[in-house]
C-alpha cells in the first residue's frame, strides 16, 4: 500500500508541475527533490550534482546529436522533391497508385531522421499538394501519411531508441538493428491496407498514370541513389560489427554534408540552420534524459521501483496481461506528452516489472517504440496531427478519423511482435553471431 501512495504522491506532484507549463526536465528535477527531502536522508545536492553529470557525460549519447544533425542536414537538401520523382514511377502501378509514396517515402526518410514530425513534414511538404492536385481522396492521403510517419521513430536511426537504450543501459546498436524488421513490417502493412481500401473505393481513385520504361524509371531514382548508399551504408556499419552506433552517427554527418553539396543546398546559411538546430534538438532532450536520471535516482532511493515491481509480481498477472495493461497505460500517456518525454517518465518503475517479469529489454525497446507511435496519432497531443493540420489546412477531427485504421493495423503489428518475438529479436543475435 505504501508503494501505491508513493506513486500517487510522484505523479501527483508531476502532473502539477506540468500542467503549470514547467520544462519536463525541470518538472522531474523539482519532483526528485521534493521526493528525497520528504522520504530519504541522503544530502539532495550532492546526489543532483553527480546524477546529472553523469547522465550528461554519457559516451552512448555521443550518436544522438550526430544523427540529429544528419537528419537536420538532409531536411535542407533536396530531399523531398527526390522522394516523390524517383518513388512515382515504381509504385504509380500498384492499387492505391500514388499514395503508396507517403509510405515509401515515410519509411525512407525515417532511416534518415530519427523524427517522426520530420518525417511527416518532409514527405508531406511534397506529396500532399502533387496528390491533391492528381484528385487522390484526402482521407487515404492524409491518413496513410499520418501514419506511415510515425516510423520515424522506429526505423533506425531513431532518436527514441538512443534514449531508451541510454535509459535502460542496453545496447544501442542491438537495438536499431532491432527496429529494422518491424519497422518494414509495419510500413507493409500500411501498404496492404492502401490496396484493399484502394480495391473497395475504385470510384474514387483517380486513373493510372503515364508509363514509364525501366530506363526511365531508373533515370527519375537517380537523385534517390546516394541517400539509399548512405542509409545503407550507416545501417550496414552498425549490423556487421564495422563501427558503433557512435562512428556510424559520424559517417552519416560526413556523407549527408557531402551530398548536401553535391546537390548544391549546402551553403554557410543552411550549414549554420542544421547546426543550431541539431544544437536546440539534442539539448532539450538531453536535459530531458538527466532530468529522468534524476528522478530514477530518486525513487531508487525510496524503493518505489523494487516494490512495485514486488507487488505487481505478487498480483501474479500473466506476462501478456502485463504487457496488455502497458500498451493502454502508454497510448493514454502518449494522449498528454510527446514519446521522448512518456518514455523518459516512466522507465524507472516500468523497467523493474518488465525485468522481473521475464522479457527481453532490447524486444521491450521495440514493443514500446510502437506503441508511442500509436500515440502519435491520438488527439489530443498527437504530434504527427498537429503537424498534417498546419499542412492540409484541415481539423484535427477529420485527420484522426482519416489516421484510426492506420491505428489500429499497429495494434495488430503489436499483436504479431507479442505472439513472435523473433521479428525484433533475429537480427540483434544474428548481428552478434557475425561480430563473434
Amino acid at each position: 500500500m505504501i508503494e501505491i501512495l508513493l506513486a500517487i504522491f510522484f505523479i501527483t506532484v508531476l502532473l502539477l508541475f506540468l500542467s503549470s507549463g514547467i520544462w519536463v526536465a525541470i518538472s522531474m528535477i523539482g519532483v526528485s527533490s521534493i521526493g528525497m527531502i520528504l522520504f530519504t536522508s541522503r544530502p539532495v545536492g550532492d546526489a543532483m550534482a553527480t546524477t546529472i553529470w553523469g547522465a550528461s557525460s554519457s559516451w552512448t549519447l555521443t550518436a544522438l546529436p550526430l544523427f540529429v544533425w544528419m537528419g537536420e542536414i538532409l531536411f535542407r537538401t533536396k530531399l523531398s522533391e527526390n522522394l516523390f520523382e524517383g518513388l512515382a514511377p515504381w509504385l504509380q502501378k500498384l492499387p492505391g497508385g500514388l499514395i503508396h509514396v507517403n509510405v515509401v517515402g515515410c519509411a525512407l526518410f525515417a532511416a534518415i531522421s530519427g523524427s517522426s514530425a520530420a518525417t511527416v513534414a518532409t514527405v508531406g511538404k511534397m506529396s500532399i499538394p502533387e496528390l491533391r492536385k492528381r484528385k487522390y481522396p484526402e482521407k487515404i492521403l492524409l491518413g496513410s501519411l499520418a501514419g506511415s510517419g510515425t516510423l520515424g521513430l522506429l526505423i533506425p536511426p531513431s532518436i527514441i531508441l538512443i534514449i531508451y537504450g541510454v535509459t535502460v543501459q542496453e545496447s544501442i546498436a542491438k537495438l536499431f538493428i532491432a527496429g529494422i524488421i518491424p519497422g518494414i513490417m509495419i510500413a507493409l502493412i500500411f501498404m496492404g491496407y492502401v490496396i484493399i481500401w484502394s480495391l473497395l473505393n475504385k470510384n474514387k481513385m483517380p486513373l493510372t498514370e503515364e508509363n514509364y520504361s525501366f530506363l526511365n524509371k531508373l533515370s527519375k531514382s537517380k537523385q534517390l541513389i546516394p541517400v539509399i548508399l548512405l542509409i545503407l551504408g550507416v545501417i550496414g556499419s552498425i549490423y556487421t560489427g564495422i563501427a558503433t552506433a557512435t562512428e556510424a552517427a559520424s559517417l552519416g554527418v560526413v556523407g549527408s554534408l557531402i551530398l548536401s553539396y553535391f546537390q548544391k543546398s549546402l551553403n554557410l546559411k543552411t550549414f549554420k540552420e542544421s547546426l543550431l538546430g541539431a544544437t536546440k534538438t539534442s539539448c532539450m532532450i538531453a536535459f530531458i534524459l538527466a532530468g529522468a536520471t534524476f528522478l530514477s535516482l530518486a525513487m531508487g532511493f525510496t524503493g518505489l521501483p523494487r516494490n512495485l515491481a514486488i507487488w505487481i509480481q505478487n498480483m501474479e498477472l500473466s506476462p501478456y496481461v502485463l504487457i496488455f495493461v502497458l500498451m493502454i497505460f502508454y497510448i493514454i500517456l502518449g494522449m498528454f506528452l510527446d514519446g521522448i518525454s512518456a518514455v523518459v517518465l516512466t522507465m524507472a518503475i516500468i523497467e523493474p516489472m518488465i525485468r522481473q517479469a521475464g522479457f527481453d529489454m532490447i524486444w521491450f525497446g521495440i514493443f514500446l517504440v510502437i506503441v508511442v507511435e500509436m500515440a502519435q496519432i491520438t488527439p489530443p497531443v498527437g504530434f504527427n496531427l498537429f503537424v498534417l493540420q498546419g499542412m492540409a489546412n484541415k481539423d484535427m477531427g477529420y485527420i484522426a478519423k482519416s489516421a484510426f485504421p492506420l491505428f489500429l493495423l499497429m495494434i495488430f503489428a503489436v499483436i504479431l511482435i507479442v505472439l513472435f518475438p523473433q521479428i525484433a529479436l533475429w537480427m540483434p543475435e544474428q548481428m552478434i553471431q557475425n561480430i563473434n
